[in-house]
């Protein structure tokens, strides 16, 4: 190329250099001079040495520190979305005075502590918190470039969410239980998001006035406001829910014996949830918003779908060979059940039974089961108003293998504990009552209904959960559980996980309550546990 050829090109593209980020003119820079910098040095692979990873964190840190956001976005790997965090810290976050503390590295890891002082209409309060930040190598520039993320400015962030000081989004709540004992996420830390959505929803009709404070404004619209600083109180209101202390308290106790585990109890002669506790790394309520296959917990609704299409009965024929084909598909038995051709439905289910249920999969339409969750049970019509936000179960009318692999909690159903509950509520009542975790009256809004369940279906559904209860699958688990008691275990294999979810449900008397623990291995190992601990103090 000749000499003022080049030049010509360098013109061409200077305006887009001084238009864009330092970041992007290094590119084109580097895209015209064959990959090597001004001086001819080659682009650096390899991670950030040492040294890079302290000049980078330090240069970051003190254009943080002065609020220079571009700077500051600048010494990241994504600009583009950096710079508005980083500007809002100070003009939507109100947070001046910034001082940053580094800790020392590990490899490409630099920890830090940051004090600040938040200031709002004459109102100031120091905030200090600790993150860290990982620096790594750009992948056009070979620069040394911290890994952006949300938490390397507030470790509460999430992708979307923004830190604002003013008047809060809503006042502030007292919830309260069904007996008025004051419910707060110090005494009950599954409640934290909980109540804060309770918050975002309620707030401006509970009576309250709202304060002033720093907070995690969510991008997830189902998420409230997560306070971070009061500046200055604002006045509660105090919002009744239908939650139980004692029961909420032996769900929170329970959960912590297993970790990614959720619980969730509801009254089923009401439909009003008594308590809901989730242990997660994360702060996802999965115990309402869970969407995974709830195992052999579906038989109680696939049981039904048997009994009301008049395929069998509780004393009815329900064979439990070793295998069992549907469609090309090869379904088993858990490892070590005897097979028994003469087996009842009921023994069957007691036993959880796979192939008991497949045999029949060609007596029912591809159909069935949805009809019977949506018209009977209530799922899957996405019309559930909880009082916040919650999954209603998903029960396709998949054909092929799916048909017979729906019947065992498998193939296409997805469905919560709450669901789960409020399945097992609806088996022992033969009433659909909708969920509810604060009343109806709150806010006058519709609840979903359904026409729910013969008396004989109830009959039989009862007999067979007892059965398993006292003497088949979840007999260890409900050991020394009294009153009227039934329930169902349940294990759901999941792609790409070594040990399958555990997942448990049942009732004592007015209770109803189901659990789900992610990698917990069989129904009675660990969510039956936790189920019978919310069963036991709930009596």
């Amino acid at each position: 190329m000749r000499k003022g050829a080049k030049a010509a090109v360098v013109g061409g593209v200077f305006a887009v250099m001084v238009g864009g980020a330092g970041y992007g003119a290094f590119n084109i820079v580097s895209a015209i001079t064959g990959g090597s910098t001004a001086g001819g040095d080659t682009v650096k692979t390899g991670p950030p040495s040492s040294d890079e990873v302290k000049e980078t964190s330090e240069e970051f840190f003190a254009a943080w520190e002065k609020g220079q956001a571009a700077k500051a976005a600048g010494h990241t790997n994504n600009a583009g979305v950096a710079q508005p965090l980083l500007a809002g810290y100070r003009t939507e976050a109100q947070l001046t005075g910034v001082k940053i503390t580094p800790g020392t590295p590990s490899g490409q890891t630099v920890p830090f502590s940051v004090s600040a002082t938040v200031s709002y209409e004459g109102k100031s309060k120091p905030l200090s918190y600790k993150s860290e930040l990982t620096v790594v190598r750009g992948d056009t520039t070979g620069r040394a470039l911290v890994d952006w993320k949300p938490t390397v400015l507030h470790p509460d962030l999430d992708e979307g969410d923004t830190l604002v000081t003013g008047k809060a989004a809503s006042p502030p709540i007292e919830a309260v239980d069904r007996n008025d004992t004051v419910l707060t996420k110090e005494k009950y830390p599954s409640l934290g998001p909980i109540l804060d959505q309770l918050r975002e929803k309620y707030g401006d009709t509970a009576g309250g006035t709202p304060g002033v404070e720093l907070a995690v404004r969510s991008a997830d619209e189902n998420a409230g406001d997560k306070t971070l600083l009061t500046l200055t109180e604002g006045k509660p209101g105090k919002l009744r829910t239908t939650l139980s202390a004692g029961a909420q308290a032996a769900a929170e106790k329970a959960v912590k014996e297993y970790s990614e585990s959720s619980v969730v109890a509801v009254k089923p002669s009401t439909g009003e949830v008594l308590a809901v506790a989730n242990r997660r790394t994360d702060e996802f309520n999965a115990a309402f918003l869970g969407k995974l296959a709830p195992g052999s917990t579906m038989k109680i609704l696939s049981a039904a779908t048997l009994i009301d299409n008049g395929v069998t009965n509780a004393t009815g024929p329900a064979p439990c060979p070793a295998e069992a084909t549907w469609q090309s598909q090869t379904f088993k038995n858990i490892e070590g059940m005897t097979p028994n051709e003469d087996a009842t439905l009921s023994e069957s289910f007691a036993r959880s039974c796979n192939t008991a249920f497949v045999k029949y999969a060609d007596e029912v339409k591809a159909d069935s089961l949805t009809k019977e969750a949506q018209e009977r049970f209530g799922l899957g019509r996405d019309n559930w108003k909880t009082g916040i936000a919650s999954f209603d179960g998903s029960v396709p009318a998949s054909g092929g293998p799916d048909t017979a692999a729906n019947m065992l909690g498998q193939g296409q159903v997805q469905m919560s504990p709450l669901n789960m509950a409020s399945v097992t509520a609806t088996a022992m009542t033969g009433t659909f009552r909708q969920p509810v975790i604060v009343p109806q009256s709150l806010d006058d809004r519709e609840l979903a209904t359904a026409k729910g369940l013969d008396a004989g279906t109830v009959a039989q559904l009862r007999q067979m959960m007892n059965r398993t209860a006292v003497s088949g699958t979840a007999a260890k688990a409900m050991a020394g559980l009294g009153g009227s008691v039934g329930a169902k275990t349940g294990s759901a294999e999941v792609d790409g996980q070594k040990t399958s979810n555990s997942w448990f449900t049942g009732y004592r008397d007015d209770i109803a309550a189901a659990a789900m623990t992610q990698e917990g291995g069989r129904g009675g190992d660990a969510a039956g546990p936790i189920v019978a601990a919310v069963l036991r103090a709930s009596s």
